[in-house]
């Protein structure tokens, strides 16, 4: 049921607030446990949520709704709301990157070849909405533009905006950080202990030279 309700904890909200039907009701009717319905109810669940009525967003009809509160035992049917191709997100497609501006890529991933070694080629190609091959060709000057390529900022280039680079470069200096940390962690530097057999010599050669 609760892939076909629009926001389920608003519409419970408001079922909690302005109907008598029961936590179970409400908590099969939007895909909630009674325990959670109950915690709307005490206050201590949901308590900035502004409740949805779904009579009138077109989820639930009145006369389920008025079957639901003369029966306990009832348990009501959700309709498709009117309103639900209206409300599902929009999925973001691949970065599109005007045809004035593909020539540019090719700088903007010598940019971070030079600059950025922690970002990795998926974070690169992702950004700019190139490919691995062509961020490799560059990399290895084996591009077909090689002798024209130059290292350029992408925000200049309007590749990308100041905000995202920023959050681009610092999400890949914490991985690398944090990659480093767990291999320091797995191979300690420092002295190690040696071999019984090894420890024992050196035990015999202190007692002689004393």
């Amino acid at each position: 049921m609760a892939d076909q309700i629009l926001m389920p904890k608003a519409t419970a909200v408001w079922l909690v607030d302005n109907t008598s039907m029961t936590f179970e009701q409400i908590a099969d009717f939007c895909g909630l446990h009674p325990l959670e319905v109950k915690g709307i109810a005490d206050g201590e669940v949901a308590r900035d949520i502004r409740g949805a009525d779904p009579v009138t967003n077109g989820q639930l009809t009145r006369e389920e709704l008025d079957k639901a509160q003369e029966d306990p035992a009832y348990r009501m049917k959700a309709q498709k709301s009117r309103h639900a191709e209206l409300l599902k997100p929009i999925k973001k497609g691949p970065r599109y990157t005007p045809v004035s501006r593909r020539q540019d890529r090719p700088d903007a991933i010598a940019w971070f070849v030079r600059n950025h070694p922690e970002v990795t080629d998926a974070q690169i190609s992702k950004t700019l909405g190139t490919t691995k091959a062509t961020i490799d060709q560059v990399r290895d000057r084996t591009h077909w533009n090689s002798t024209n390529i130059k290292p350029v900022d992408p925000v200049t280039l309007g590749l990308v905006t100041q905000l995202e680079l920023d959050a681009l470069v610092r999400f890949a200096a914490d991985k690398k950080t944090l990659a480093d940390a767990r291999k320091a962690a797995q191979q300690p530097e420092g002295a190690t202990l040696k071999p019984a057999g090894e420890a024992a010599e050196v035990d015999e050669t202190e007692d002689v030279e004393g």
